[in-house]
């Protein structure tokens, strides 16, 4: 019998080998409860920002949650997988509450305004930088989960403020030799700055500040003097 494969941490591995997996139960053959599933995802998300990757425990979720473990594992073979759902679930909500982007209706800085607070991590999300943080500090153990925040969380978002760029430059509000790409990564970097310099929540005004601070290098002569 080919033995489970075992990671550097010592944690067993589930599906293709990632880390984080314990023994599945065998799937039960009731309708799943969308209702237990999100109570499981939720308790999984809070253990993330408080207890981080390695130290949460399925024990301590299925608590939390109310749940059994054969509750869990009917649904969720390892640790693992359950934490890159909990992961999906928490940018999809995030998406959800975007308010729509109708650059036809706004002014090119407001726009730019709207792309970048939509940058903000923690938009819809109080836990995102400790998410984040929890994340980075397991590269080593488990490198999948910041690959997945940053291939289906930073990704999307700074592509967005990226075509809200691209579009305005089209419509000849930015200046053609602007390196977009490093105005992405400054607007992107400058929420995580700040939380670290004063580790407070984003101020109301922190988007306005960024563009007010960022327009006049981005504009043409006449966008720049209009604002």
């Amino acid at each position: 019998m080919a033995k489970a494969k075992t990671t550097r941490s010592g944690e067993r591995a589930g599906r293709g080998g990632r880390p984080g997996a314990e023994s599945a139960a065998p799937a039960g053959g009731r309708p799943r409860d969308p209702a237990i599933e999100e109570a499981i995802i939720r308790a999984t998300r809070k253990r993330l920002a408080t207890d981080g990757y390695s130290s949460m425990t399925i024990g301590d979720i299925v608590a939390d949650a109310g749940v059994t473990r054969p509750t869990l594992y009917r649904r969720w073979a390892n640790k693992y997988d359950l934490v890159i759902d909990a992961l999906q679930y928490g940018l999809r909500k995030q998406r959800e509450a975007y308010p729509p982007l109708d650059m036809e209706q706004m002014t090119p800085r407001e726009a730019l305004v709207e792309a970048v607070r939509r940058l903000d991590p923690r938009y819809h999300n109080e836990r995102a930088m400790s998410l984040h943080g929890n994340f980075m500090a397991e590269v080593e153990r488990a490198p999948g989960l910041l690959e997945q925040l940053r291939e289906h969380g930073v990704r999307p978002r700074c592509e967005e403020l990226l075509m809200t760029l691209v579009s305005l430059q089209r419509r000849g509000a930015v200046r053609e030799d602007v390196d977009l790409d490093m105005v992405v990564t400054l607007c992107f970097g400058s929420y995580f700055a700040d939380y670290l310099r004063t580790g407070r929540g984003v101020p109301d005004d922190f988007a306005e500040r960024i563009v007010a601070t960022v327009w006049p290098a981005l504009a043409v002569d006449g966008e720049a003097r209009s604002a």
